[in-house]
């Protein structure tokens, strides 16, 4: 059952096109990846979901419900987080949830928020003031203010902006958990695409408000199917042989390098006539992660 219906969403500012015939689908209880490079749209698709923005056109229905006209019943079964929380410097972790839990409906208890604090980690420092916690600390703070009232859907956008390499893992941990064994339905926007590909369970790329890829990641990275980067002594000479061959329809348009989208028993004939042709191949490093996807999928769409 789908938790979130985005249906031809658009939002535009002026002239520009944030958001542009947006349609897609977040099923119960699955971990949703929203991806885009910086000024995608995704912070402003966010934003209508949680209706802090008006859509200029199109249509959203949270658990079944359209949001302008159940608005308040369903804000209630969210908890979100955008980019970096607003918070109080002199009130205490704990005290900054006890506030939180005052505004919604629902009855929580000290041993909820004794819970939430420890889900991301933050029992040994409740009774400390937020001025004296790091950014890392801060964003884990937003995300229990978003997990108190212990809400259907999830949404976050960049959960782990300002963690170490620890609290990222932390993170990522608390998302699959949220997800596997308490059935939330979790909505993720991050820039790291190695933490979406290990947490995500489906994914979507915009690029410039547009949609340009959605499905199963393990549909879109076809192990069939790898991007090789090329690394020669003359590159020019290696596109010139690629573009006159039979490789030419695999060859990604990126300014980063030369990189091929190319079936995976096609790398040793593409390694073989670039050495025929007198190209003084480095190396070729074939690949199949959810980076060069993402990169193929945006620089394709300029």
């Amino acid at each position: 059952m789908p938790v979130i219906q985005v249906h031809q969403l658009s939002k535009h500012f002026g002239a520009l096109k944030a958001v542009n015939q947006l349609s897609f689908n977040v099923n119960e209880g699955e971990v949703f990846g929203f991806l885009g490079q910086n000024g995608s749209g995704k912070s402003t698709t966010i934003r209508m979901l949680l209706s802090l923005i008006h859509p200029t056109s199109g249509h959203i229905e949270l658990f079944g419900k359209p949001l302008q006209s159940h608005r308040t019943q369903i804000l209630e079964e969210i908890g979100a987080i955008i980019e970096r929380p607003d918070l109080y410097p002199y009130l205490t972790a704990q005290e900054h949830l006890q506030l939180f839990a005052k505004l919604r409906s629902k009855k929580i208890g000290k041993e909820d928020i004794h819970n939430t604090l420890q889900k991301v980690g933050l029992l040994d420092r409740s009774k400390d003031k937020v001025q004296t916690f790091s950014l890392g600390m801060k964003q884990r703070l937003g995300i229990a203010i978003a997990l108190v009232h212990n809400p259907s859907l999830i949404i976050l956008d960049e959960p782990t902006n300002g963690l170490d390499p620890q609290g990222i893992t932390d993170i990522r941990t608390l998302i699959q958990q949220l997800a596997k064994e308490e059935g939330k339905t979790v909505l993720v926007s991050s820039h790291l695409l190695s933490e979406i590909e290990q947490m995500a369970t489906q994914i979507m790329i915009i690029h410039k408000g547009e949609k340009v890829a959605e499905g199963p990641i393990q549909k879109l990275l076809d192990p069939n199917k790898m991007i090789v980067h090329i690394k020669t002594t003359n590159d020019a000479h290696a596109v010139q042989v690629i573009l006159s061959g039979s490789f030419s329809n695999y060859l990604m348009q990126r300014t980063d390098g030369i990189y091929l989208s190319i079936p995976t028993y096609e790398i040793p004939l593409l390694n073989q006539s670039l050495v025929n042709a007198g190209v003084g191949l480095i190396g070729l490093e074939s690949r199949n992660a959810l980076e060069d996807y993402f990169l193929q999928v945006t620089s394709n769409s300029n």
